[in-house]
């Protein structure tokens, strides 16, 4: 098979983001092409098998058969092409290594520790990203993501889990009450306002359970639609908030926030992953520094 033989590779790329989307409509959004341009491209393609690659579902489009093929094979060809970029980018040295990993953790624990880490790791060039859930849909744009899960992981990711999950109630000592709370055992929280996040639904639930408390018993409160700003509000005295233990470790240190009932493991783990499947050194190293800061912390 000589070159002349296969065909255009801008309509191989127009084919695998509308059979990957679903729409002929995203997929000329994401090329930043018309809708037009990506039906002359698959009709093309079309024209050239003597078959259909999509057939019509409402209003939408539905991969046939021969289109299913043919998504399979370009998933699979694009996504060695990216490992071999990604590799030979690599191999060129001081290339930025980009971690993913929500505002929450960047701001409250990844950035106090960038200057160590840079004086641990000095050869490794970080550049964070913000990157909030759902994490699988963004990995392939960054070298690896922070984040905080329970297993299974997804087949095909490179996984090195850090620590499990801690969480524990946490409030500011100009919370009202909180010299009561202090001296009070868990169940005490039966009667507080507590403050959550609409993305963590299940951190009360899953802490009363830990501590043999019916869950229904508590009286979620105030909803907050990020962590950060879920401890922020329980900082300034607005109520009781759950936390990973690591996101409040310096809060604590210092006296901003208390934990009179400690912290309490979850099924889920801190860990570090990766959608690549070319071999990184630098995964491994920002593994360990990783593993040993959250043991510390």
């Amino acid at each position: 098979m000589s070159d002349r033989d296969l065909p255009s590779l801008n309509a191989l790329r127009a084919f695998e983001a509308a059979a990957r989307l679903g729409s002929m409509s995203l997929a000329a959004q994401e090329l930043h092409v018309t809708h037009g341009a990506v039906s002359r491209q698959v009709r093309a393609l079309e024209e050239a098998l003597g078959q259909p690659l999509f057939a019509r579902q409402g209003r939408g489009v539905a991969l046939t058969a021969t289109g299913q093929q043919l998504r399979e094979q370009c998933s699979a060809a694009f996504g060695q092409l990216r490992e071999g970029w990604l590799q030979l980018k690599r191999q060129r040295g001081g290339t930025a290594f980009v971690l993913g990993c929500s505002g929450s953790v960047l701001a409250r624990w990844m950035i106090p520790r960038l200057e160590r880490l840079r004086h641990d790791l000095p050869s490794l060039t970080l550049h964070l990203a913000v990157q909030e859930e759902p994490v699988v849909d963004h990995l392939a744009d960054v070298d690896a993501a922070l984040l905080l899960a329970a297993p299974p992981w997804p087949a095909g990711w490179q996984v090195h889990e850090l620590a499990p999950e801690r969480i524990g109630p946490v409030l500011s000592p100009r919370y009202p009450g909180a010299d009561r709370l202090r001296e009070q055992p868990a169940a005490a929280l039966c009667d507080e306002p507590l403050l959550h996040t609409a993305s963590r639904p299940q951190a009360w639930p899953e802490w009363a359970r830990a501590m043999d408390l019916p869950p229904e018993s508590l009286q979620q409160a105030q909803a907050l639609p990020h962590l950060y700003f879920l401890l922020e509000a329980a900082a300034a005295g607005l109520g009781v908030a759950i936390a990973p233990q690591p996101l409040v470790a310096d809060d604590l240190a210092s006296g901003r926030l208390l934990a009179p009932w400690g912290f309490r493991e979850t099924s889920a783990r801190w860990a570090l992953v990766s959608a690549h499947r070319v071999d990184d050194a630098r995964l491994a190293a920002l593994a360990d520094w990783l593993r040993g800061e959250l043991v510390e912390a």
